[in-house]
Formats: structure tokens, C-alpha cells, sequence
């Protein structure tokens, strides 16, 4: 890396769709670089396709960057430089590199078929050249060998001549995806383009361009795909979703980073846990790895989870609201959201998990009562001394409730009294201890659960 050249990176979404997981990956490992090496990250929106590109899928990728802590330093949108990109067309047209072609579509169909048929690599060599006036724009291939040398993959080459005439212009005024961006990344001094390797092939292209234009080179690296757990490519079946879903489910925006960046790059250690301010100091492309990372939906909900306990609880029921019925009161739901904290993996889940404390009535079999090989009646009889002990005591916090019961234990049996005591209060077979839930609850409702639960059993 030359040190003295000023450090650039680009971050190119299209606007045609909703901001992706492995599109936040690419964004997240340009942002460490350039703030690593002290550089500027530049968001280039790529608008040019006007039929698929829409405004609400531009807004989604500026939030979902925001909400990810990933500021950019510049922001473009090729739609507003159209006059640039005119200028250096002309600039191959006049000079004999490109050209148009008029050649339809069924015409290039054909082609393509007869050369799959002959197993040859399907390319377009137009022998109109100089003949037609309208058209798509082509670039005059070289038949050169294309070599560079990638921060991530090492030194890659690509035979020329198997890339035929590429298109780079559909007219004049709409230029196609290698050449606008060839042009995008010389006019703003683009010092590395780090990007997925699924456009390692139209890396050639676009240095072709770049040296008929004599415009200065990028370095490349190309980052490994992300692959679902039976490396076939990662879909939606694996968890992966757009960030927009992510962020619904209650994944929180720092696991999302700590987790991205795991997916392709190795620490060098034991560690897990990142903020982004370790990151920016420890990545390095060095230790981004060649082969394909695998996705494990499994791991973010553990590195959520490990985010959700060591949150403040105030800050973590603010976060919680919204997934709680929208009349509780915040100091009930702090009490819930610290009781349910070490369960959570994603905040969603605080609804399902404390569902019962707000519930009139519990739906469950009678059956979920039974501690092992109790009978309905040894359960019934531990419910109703409970009921009794506890209808005499005053004092409703946990520690007074778990000495009342120290007695009743060692005659009764732990398991015998709290299993049955527990599924009365929440109605689940998994769920946090009973003396916990009876102090949220309060005497009242305790008492009426287990008495429903003594009359569940006595029918």
C-alpha cells in the first residue's frame, strides 16, 4: 500500500431493492478500512437503472447505514452525473474504442446458444464495427491478458480475449454498469475498491476501460461470499433477510457489526466480542480470509444475546416497549425485562417469553402440573398447602417467599413443590423461577393462578 497516497474507498449500492445482509457486510469492511487508515468513505448510489431503481430503496440503505453506526464522508448518486460520463464515451467513440452495435437481441440469443452448444465461452465480437449509428455502445476489446493483484486473493489474471466487445453505454445518455463505475471510481480518486468476489469478473472489464481512458488504477479486493450452512449460496432459507427485518426482529445494531464481521475475517484470537471502535483498530484485510464464510444464524442469536445481558436495563426496556403490549406501564415492564434479561436473544422475544404476565387466564394441560411421577393428587395437595402458606404472609419479595417455603421443601421435596408452583404461575413448561414471577406479580394474581391450577387438577 503506498502510504503517502490519501486512503478511498467507495461503498456502491443499487437503490433496486431493500439494503441486504451480505450488502451491509461490503459496506461494514470498507468503513473499517478507510477509518483504519484514516481515509474517507464515499456512498455511491448507483441509479442508473431507472426502470428498477426507486427512492424508498435509496432512503432504506441511508437509514439502515445510520442505524449501523456507518457514516459516510461523500455521497453521490449517478444519476446526477450523466454529462460526465458522456464526455469520456466520446472520448472512446471519437478515438475508435468503442462503437455502436446493432445487432438484436435474438441475434445475440442465437450466438450466445451456438457457442454454449460448443461449449465456448459465450462473447460478442461485433463484425459491425464502424458500420452502424445506433445501438448499443460496445468497447473494443483487447485480445491482451488482463493480471492484477488482489489484497485477498493474490495475483489473478484473465485472458482478454474471452471477454469480447462489452456493452457499456445502452445510448448515449445511459451508460451500463462497468463503465459508469470505471469512470465513478478515477473522477473520485478511488484508492481501493473492496467489494464481493462475485464482480471479480468484471474487474478485467473495467481495467480495460480504465487503461483505454488512461486513467489511474484502483488496487482491488475481493471478499469472500457468504454461504448458507450447506455452502450453496446464502438465501433467505438460511436467516438471511434485509436489515430492515433484522432490525424488526430486535437485533441490535452493534451484534449486527460484531457478527458481519466475523464472516470473512479472523481475529487472530480466541475473541468474539468487538465494538466497533476495536474493530476499526484490529481489522486488517490480511486476516479477511479466501473461501467462503459460512452463515450461522445460531451465532448472532448468541452474540445478541450476549449484547441484550450486558445492557442497562433501562436502555433495554426502552428497546423492549414496542414489543410489549402497548399499555404497560415502564416500571412494570423494567421489572419483566430484567427478569426475562438473561433469556433474550433477540428483543422479539420478550413478548413471547412474558406473555403470561399479562394474561387473565392460562391455557395449558393440567398434566404440565406434574413434577416426574406424581399423581394428579400428590400435585393438587402441594398446591394447596402453597396457596395456604402464602395466603398468611404479607411480605411478597423474593427472598421472603424462598425462606417461607425452606421447610416445606426439605418435607416435601423441591422439584415436588416448585415445578407445579411455577407452571401455575406462567402456564409454560420453560420459564423463570416462581419467586421471581410471584413478585411481579403481586399476592392477588399469585394467588388466583395457583387456585385456578388446584381447580385444573380437581376436575
Amino acid at each position: 500500500m503506498n502510504k503517502n497516497k490519501e486512503i478511498r474507498v467507495r461503498f456502491a449500492p443499487s437503490p433496486t431493492g431493500l439494503f441486504h445482509f451480505g450488502t451491509a457486510r461490503t459496506a461494514l469492511f470498507n468503513y473499517l478500512f478507510t477509518r483504519q487508515n484514516n481515509g474517507k468513505f464515499i456512498l455511491r448510489i448507483e441509479d442508473t437503472d431507472i426502470e428498477r431503481s426507486e427512492e424508498k430503496y435509496e432512503k432504506d440503505i441511508l437509514d439502515n447505514l445510520k442505524w449501523l453506526g456507518l457514516e459516510w464522508d461523500e455521497l453521490y448518486k449517478q444519476s446526477e452525473r450523466t454529462e460526465i460520463y458522456q464526455g469520456y464515451l466520446r472520448k472512446l467513440m471519437d478515438s475508435g474504442q468503442a462503437f455502436y452495435c446493432d445487432h438484436t437481441k435474438e441475434e445475440l440469443e442465437k450466438e450466445k446458444k451456438e457457442q454454449m452448444e460448443k461449449k465456448h465461452a459465450p462473447r460478442h465480437i461485433c463484425d459491425r464495427k464502424g458500420k452502424a449509428t445506433k445501438g448499443i455502445i460496445r468497447f473494443r476489446s483487447p485480445d491482451k491478458k488482463v493480471v492484477f493483484d488482489d489484497l485477498i486473493k493474490g495475483k489473478v489474471e484473465f485472458e482478454g480475449s474471452l471477454l469480447g466487445d462489452i456493452s457499456i453505454a445502452k445510448n448515449e445518455n445511459t451508460p451500463l454498469y462497468n463503465f459508469a463505475v470505471t469512470i465513478d471510481d478515477a473522477e473520485m480518486k478511488i484508492s481501493h475498491i473492496i467489494r464481493g468476489e462475485d464482480h471479480i469478473s468484471n474487474t478485467p472489464k473495467q481495467i480495460l476501460i480504465q487503461e483505454a481512458l488512461g486513467l489511474n488504477p484502483s488496487q482491488f479486493a475481493h471478499l469472500p461470499l457468504i454461504l448458507g450452512p450447506d455452502k450453496s449460496k446464502m438465501s433467505k432459507r438460511h436467516g438471511s433477510v434485509s436489515m430492515r427485518e433484522y432490525k424488526e426482529e430486535g437485533y441490535l445494531p452493534e451484534a449486527l457489526i460484531n457478527f458481519m464481521v466475523l464472516l470473512g475475517w479472523n481475529p487472530g484470537t480466541e475473541k468474539e466480542i468487538f465494538s466497533l471502535e476495536e474493530l476499526i483498530k484490529e481489522f486488517s484485510l490480511e486476516r479477511v480470509h479466501k473461501g467462503g464464510a459460512i452463515f450461522n444464524i445460531q451465532r448472532l442469536d448468541w452474540i445478541n444475546g450476549q449484547y441484550i445481558k450486558n445492557m442497562d436495563t433501562n436502555e433495554l426496556t426502552e428497546k423492549c416497549l414496542p414489543y410489549l403490549p402497548k399499555e404497560t406501564e415502564l416500571k412494570f415492564a423494567k421489572k419483566i425485562v430484567a427478569l426475562e434479561k438473561e433469556r433474550i436473544k433477540k428483543l422479539s422475544q420478550i413478548g413471547e417469553l412474558t406473555e403470561f404476565f399479562f394474561k387473565d387466564k392460562l391455557e395449558y394441560d393440567p398434566e404440565l402440573l406434574i413434577w416426574k411421577r406424581m399423581s394428579l393428587k400428590e400435585v393438587k395437595n402441594n398446591l394447596e398447602i402453597l396457596e395456604k402458606e402464602f395466603s398468611k404472609t404479607e411480605d411478597f419479595d423474593q427472598k421472603s417467599l424462598e425462606d417461607l417455603l425452606t421447610s416445606l421443601r426439605e418435607k416435601h421435596g423441591t422439584g415436588e413443590l416448585l415445578w407445579p408452583l411455577r407452571v401455575a404461575l406462567s402456564g409454560q413448561s420453560s420459564s423463570p423461577g416462581p419467586f421471581e414471577i410471584m413478585e411481579i406479580l403481586g399476592k392477588e394474581k399469585s394467588l388466583k393462578r395457583i387456585k385456578e391450577a388446584i381447580r385444573k387438577v380437581s376436575l
